[in-house]
């Protein structure tokens, strides 16, 4: 007898359609007018126990509220206090630190190949510089700026002041307002 009792009590809780059945089913035809006396009695009890712990936890909420204000604790450092924690949590799991890993990794090689771009960069502008077409257009500019130094600053060697240097271009080009621009290409062109 006691294998078949076993047979007919399942240790496993219910689910799905086995809940739906038990809420669908109707029990008060199968309970004596006691068991229902009974039922309803521990129903009472039952719902005054769950209003009397409500208004106990309401009251010790009260009261750690209570504690807190005393001892000088607000909603603002309980939110700080609660971050930290949590930031602190987060930072010692796995995945936060195999992202902080890989992050620093791509880091290290993005900072390796920028500064490998500016090195090759830097090689190229050196080798341009080096080149002869370079420095035959820095001589140029070189000849370019001499002459016009020489014109500019006339015979004064220290090159006068700034309204003597305006004057005596201005002076130059009223003279020679015919071809002083044209000359002024033609030697920027050698």
């Amino acid at each position: 007898m006691e294998a078949q009792a076993q047979g007919l009590l399942e240790t496993e809780p219910l689910h799905g359609r086995d809940e739906d059945a038990v809420a669908s089913a109707d029990f008060s035809s199968m309970l004596s007018e006691e068991e229902k006396q009974e039922l309803k009695a521990e129903l009472v009890q039952l719902e005054d126990e769950i209003t009397t712990l409500r208004q106990v936890l309401s009251a010790k909420e009260r009261h750690l509220v209570e504690i807190k204000q005393k001892l000088g604790m607000n909603l603002m450092n309980e939110l700080k206090q609660n971050f930290s924690k949590s930031w602190h949590d987060m930072q010692t799991t796995t995945a936060y630190k195999k992202t902080h890993e890989t992050l620093s990794h791509a880091g290290q090689k993005a900072t390796a190949a920028f500064s490998n771009v500016g090195t090759a960069i830097s090689k190229k502008f050196g080798d341009m510089r080096n080149s002869p077409t370079f420095k035959s257009f820095e001589e140029r500019v070189e000849t370019t700026v001499t002459s016009l130094k020489t014109k500019v600053g006339g015979t004064n060697p220290s090159g006068g002041s700034f309204e003597e240097v305006l004057s005596s271009t201005a002076h130059a080009s009223a003279q020679n307002s015919g071809s002083g621009p044209r000359r002024a290409e033609e030697e920027l062109q050698c």
